[in-house]
């Protein structure tokens, strides 16, 4: 394992300066700051939260609290995250919530009785961050969801651009020739806060933006991130306004779940209905037909997520945040009409 002796050999300065790079002092060359934290990237330095060096205070396992029983997305990086924290000695307590619940009120209740030494959160609604976080002093992450305008030094945060994929999802289905959209999933409340309502204005925003416009009375039914729930609200959505040529689901889960109601329905898919999702979940390669989504980097979201809190249990360092890149992925659920 790679030890702070490591990182001052390698980047060519002392000991006392790595220590004070980790530790974000300000007192360092920024030529120094440079070369110091590139070599801990490549190396992939991470500190043991265990060391005998931390205040030997009462504290309980990192505890990663999941927003959804059913998410399949989230489930798969939590996968991620508890086998990079196992690698590292930490122990984990995962905490499962309904995705309508507060997960920060949650937290805080949490804090109290079981004092975790660090907090991720998987999914999560920013307004309950904005109007509640504050009563969290632990170091957290917030992952999915991109927490920077908040402004808490305990809390960082890596997702993808929600509002810019939705805009690039519609727009492959706009360049594939298709103007009559429906979307599928998340809330009717835009104010909400939660990722399936910045997936939905994102969707919104490019379709006016082609001129197209959207009549939310007609084309958009909302839904929870499961698969009943995207078969049913596709359902309701195409019975309603039986001329829509293809669905935007707002969750890959949702997007499994259109294209079996669009087949009990008598549609043809790609051929009369065509549908996109989002996340990259693993399921999409398998379905029939392969679904067109936006895939996230699970992996990546996991790791930099890791790393991050590992650092900010030892060392005084900032919250971080930042976006991780996505790509949208032709399946076969996609179709170009002939008209």
């Amino acid at each position: 394992m790679t030890t702070i002796k490591d990182i001052a050999r390698l980047s060519g300065y002392s000991i006392g300066t790595v220590s004070r790079v980790i530790n974000n002092h300000p007192d360092v060359s920024a030529e120094a700051r440079q070369r110091i934290e590139d070599v801990i990237r490549e190396t992939n330095f991470q500190p043991n939260s265990n060391a005998k060096h931390l205040k030997q205070t009462v504290q309980s396992a990192i505890t990663i609290l999941v927003k959804g029983t059913k998410n399949v997305f989230l489930e798969t990086i939590l996968e991620e995250i508890q086998k990079l924290l196992r690698e590292h000695g930490e122990d984990v307590n995962v905490v499962f919530l309904d995705e309508m619940s507060n997960e920060v009120e949650t937290a805080a209740q949490l804090c109290l009785e079981r004092r975790p030494k660090g907090l991720i959160f998987l999914g999560g609604n920013r307004e309950f961050f904005r109007k509640e976080f504050s009563s969290i002093t632990v170091p957290s992450v917030l992952v999915t969801d991109y927490a920077a305008s908040l402004g808490y030094n305990n809390l960082s945060s890596f997702a993808t651009d929600d509002i810019q994929a939705a805009r690039d999802a519609v727009d492959y289905l706009i360049q594939a020739g298709h103007t009559k959209i429906g979307i599928v999933g998340g809330s009717e409340n835009t104010e909400s806060g939660h990722v399936g309502s910045l997936r939905r204005r994102g969707a919104i925003e490019q379709l006016e933006k082609s001129g197209i416009g959207f009549d939310a009375g007609k084309f958009y039914e909302p839904c929870r991130f499961n698969l009943q729930a995207g078969y049913d609200a596709t359902v309701s959505l195409l019975k309603r306004t039986p001329e829509i040529t293809a669905v935007f689901a707002i969750g890959d889960i949702v997007a499994i779940g259109a294209v079996r109601a669009a087949k009990d329905l008598g549609y043809k898919v790609p051929e009369e209905i065509s549908v996109i999702g989002f996340d990259g979940i693993e399921y999409t390669k398998y379905s029939i037909p392969r679904i067109t989504t936006v895939r996230q980097d699970t992996s990546l979201l996991a790791r930099r997520c890791v790393e991050d809190l590992l650092f900010r249990l030892n060392y005084s360092r900032p919250a971080v945040h930042e976006m991780i890149s996505y790509e949208v992925v032709a399946g076969e659920s996609v179709y170009k009409p002939r008209n």
